[in-house]
């Protein structure tokens, strides 16, 4: 898949209807499948992005609008900007096969919906989910409904759209 655009999915709920437990538990069978995935999660309240009385945030707290700490192995990288937008950090994973967007339940991406419960449904037609995960597991006419614990069915549906989808890279 490499050389190629990465697919981007939505994978959405509201809050705390498992969209992390089903991101870890996902990422490894897509990884054993040769996939190179980021996760890009939306967090609708502000964050702090490292430690305090670690050196990068002194850096920050001192007034460094942005700061990179690496080593050999890793890199993060914490920019104070208005409004980044999922275009603006995808463009950090340009060399991943697939870019998983925790949250955007009204993004403009192909969405994986999940729900619990009582939960709330993602807005949005079902029949335009790639799939409804859910627990109870709803019969909806139309809609591909999956058990929120079936991991293997949910990375089936990722890596087939995965092959399904358009992505080479313009002027290549």
């Amino acid at each position: 898949m490499r050389g190629k655009i990465p697919v981007l999915i939505a994978v959405c709920g509201a809050k705390n209807s498992g969209k992390t437990t089903l991101l870890t538990h996902v990422l490894p069978i897509l990884r054993d499948e040769g996939i190179r995935v980021a996760v890009i999660k939306h967090d609708v309240h502000d964050f702090a992005p490292d430690v305090k009385g670690t050196d990068s945030y002194r850096l920050r707290m001192s007034g460094a609008l942005g700061v990179a700490v690496y080593s050999r192995n890793r890199f993060m990288i914490i920019r104070e900007e208005e409004e980044p937008t999922v275009e603006d950090l995808s463009l950090y994973f340009q060399d991943m096969d697939l870019i998983l967007l925790e949250g955007g339940k009204h993004s403009r991406y192909p969405k994986l919906a999940v729900a619990r419960g009582d939960l709330e449904m993602p807005p949005g037609d079902p029949r335009a989910f790639l799939a409804l995960c859910a627990d109870p597991v709803p019969q909806l006419p139309g809609v591909r409904c999956l058990n929120l614990t079936d991991y293997r069915g949910i990375a089936d549906v990722i890596l087939n759209f995965c092959e399904k989808s358009p992505r080479t890279k313009q002027n290549e």
